[in-house]
């Protein structure tokens, strides 16, 4: 055999190895996960409880994803590793997804049967209801009152009681007032009169004055010696 074929061989050997090495660390240790059915729920409480817990392995998921990420940028054949990676997270969220799925299926047909169970009792109930009604007697229709004659309208005979007041009021008012004018004509007569008799007696006592002045101008005369 030649060098030349003995060489190439041994070069293609490495290879074959370093390739297997190279995928077998690219590999590590994450196992992957089946994809195994959801346990069955049987109680709203325990769909509650598969829901919380879908919400925190979805977080552990991408958690290990990320680090799985990081280890695969450090291998020889990156690529590999990563798509590795990304199938096993894929797998993991879909066993999750059928989790989530199922508990919140069973919430809603939990919510649907609450329902008509409870259209079911109230139908019952009516029903009874109606049963009851229908078994009871008759009541007697009730005796209806006679309606009573509609009362005269006093709105006319208040109406003419007000104006004959009214008219009693204007007249009582006319007639004060033409004597409160007769009452002031007959003071202004009064008054009239009494000033015209102080004027007379004022006459008289001036022309009683003036008359024993005179007199007394004439004594006064008669009494000078001559």
């Amino acid at each position: 055999m030649k060098p030349e074929p003995i060489l190439r061989s041994a070069i293609l050997a490495a290879q074959t190895i370093t390739l297997s090495l190279a995928l077998a660390a690219c590999a590590g240790p994450e196992p992957v996960p089946r994809e195994t059915p959801p346990p069955p729920v049987t109680s709203v409480a325990q769909a509650d409880q598969q829901l919380a817990a879908v919400a925190r392995e979805r977080a552990a998921i991408e958690a290990r994803y990320a680090e799985r990420e990081r280890v695969c940028y450090n291998k020889f054949f990156t690529n590999n590793c990563l798509d590795e990676a990304k199938d096993t997270r894929r797998r993991a969220l879909a066993t999750q997804r059928a989790i989530e799925v199922q508990a919140a299926h069973f919430k809603r047909q939990a919510v649907v049967e609450e329902r008509d169970r409870a259209m079911a009792e109230a139908e019952k109930r009516f029903q009874a209801e109606e049963a009851r009604l229908a078994a009871q007697p008759a009541k007697p229709a009730p005796e209806v009152a006679p309606v009573p004659a509609p009362r005269k309208s006093t709105v006319p005979a208040r109406v003419a009681e007000r104006d004959a007041r009214l008219r009693e009021a204007q007249q009582k008012e006319a007639a004060g007032a033409a004597k409160r004018a007769s009452n002031v004509r007959a003071y202004e007569k009064r008054k009239a009169e009494s000033e015209e008799r102080q004027r007379r007696v004022a006459e008289r006592k001036a022309e009683k004055a003036a008359k024993a002045a005179r007199e007394a101008e004439q004594k006064a005369k008669a009494a000078q010696p001559k």
